[in-house]
């Protein structure tokens, strides 16, 4: 679910600068349990462009829950 506040700001893909993880927030509930909700506003990275392939550029692992291939 995209959350229009500041600093998600309606983005998609949202990265966690604490776990090094991006998130897809479209598909947040695809699997259950994904901790976007637990990630505190100072650790949210957004990308620019807007894309998973921004993230993965920028050295984000994919999150195992909202994503899938997470290397970790």
């Amino acid at each position: 679910m995209r959350r229009k506040r500041a600093p998600f700001n309606d983005k998609r893909f949202i990265g966690n600068t604490n776990s090094n993880e991006v998130h897809d927030l479209d598909n947040e509930d695809r699997y259950g349990e994904c901790n976007i909700p637990l990630i505190r506003d100072s650790h949210v990275k957004t990308f620019s462009p807007d894309t998973h392939a921004q993230a993965k550029r920028e050295g984000f692992d994919n999150c195992a829950k909202c994503i899938g291939n997470s290397k970790h």
